[in-house]
């Protein structure tokens, strides 16, 4: 995990925003023109929602590392670790960068590839997830699989569709999302063996037949490092895959999630597109009791 961010705290506490897409949730720090030291431990007293200000992920945004890109963009789990890629942190960034810049596409550089996006209206977002992987290597699994029958079961959780998305999903496919105890399974689940870079977990129910215009599927989420979040962008890609590949969805969907919905199309050109909306709620500066 990259652990400091530029140089150390300068002596006024960074400035930042609380924003969510969906209810999944995230503190931004703008170290563009103000860089700072992040740790560990930082990231969890930020995070802490007792404590700090409280958030899934907190999100850092870096100058552009080339001519291609707006900005970069560092994404952080609430227990400090770091991840390649967040889809509804992706549209809030680009939502900033969108209306710092006045053009309606902008370009983000993650660790998962560089990551287009659109406005699609006030508050809402389009972006380009890029192209599933779908090898057992590129999950990752701790050995070789058919990743559209995944061999893991825990209590009535079995048979998932493993997709990664920049960060590996393992999708399970039940009859009634709301049913399943996923505060119970999903953190077993995350850490299953095959896992070596532990997983998120989806639940999901498909709620329409396969010849629909537009599928429409229900879906729960346990995230790596974070726990149940309102809602997860890349989950949702990877929910519109699996259903896909399983046979079970149009490659067009709306994904149901506790904080609201998603658009999700798997595009010709094998790219995974995801519109959904994003808002801020407050703005503030962190106190240096967080950055001890």
């Amino acid at each position: 995990m990259s652990q400091t961010i530029a140089r150390p705290f300068l002596k006024m506490p960074p400035p930042f925003l609380k924003m969510h897409g969906l209810g999944n949730d995230f503190v931004v720090l703008d170290a563009r023109a103000h860089a700072f030291e992040l740790t560990p431990a930082r990231i969890r007293a930020i995070a802490d929602r007792r404590t700090g200000v409280g958030c899934d992920q907190l999100v850092v945004i870096m100058p552009p590392k080339g001519q291609v890109s707006d900005a970069t963009m560092l994404i952080y789990n609430a227990d400090g670790s770091e991840v390649a890629a967040c889809g509804n942190a992706s549209r809030c960034v680009a939502w900033l960068l969108i209306q710092e810049s006045g053009r309606d596409t902008v370009v983000i550089e993650t660790k998962a590839g560089l990551l287009d996006a659109e406005s699609r209206g006030d508050h809402l977002v389009a972006v380009d997830m890029g192209q599933p992987r779908l090898d057992w290597r590129d999950i990752p699994l701790a050995e070789p699989g058919d990743t559209l029958h995944l061999g893991v079961a825990v209590g009535p959780l079995a048979d998932p569709v493993g997709v990664n998305m920049g960060n590996p999903h393992a999708v399970f496919f039940v009859d009634d999302a709301e049913a399943v105890d996923l505060a119970t399974f999903g953190p077993v689940l995350e850490h299953y063996a095959l896992f070596p870079e532990r997983a998120n977990i989806e639940v999901a129910q498909v709620l329409t037949p396969l010849d629909a215009a537009l599928g429409r599927i229900r879906m729960r989420v346990w995230e790596r490092g974070t726990g149940i979040t309102m809602a997860c962008g890349t989950g949702a890609c990877a929910t519109l895959v699996a259903a896909a590949r399983r046979g079970l969805s149009p490659r067009k969907a709306e994904i149901i999630l506790d904080g609201g919905t998603l658009t999700i199309e798997w595009l010709p050109d094998d790219h995974v597109l995801m519109t959904g909306p994003v808002a801020t709620s407050f703005s503030g500066t962190l106190d240096s009791s967080l950055l001890s």
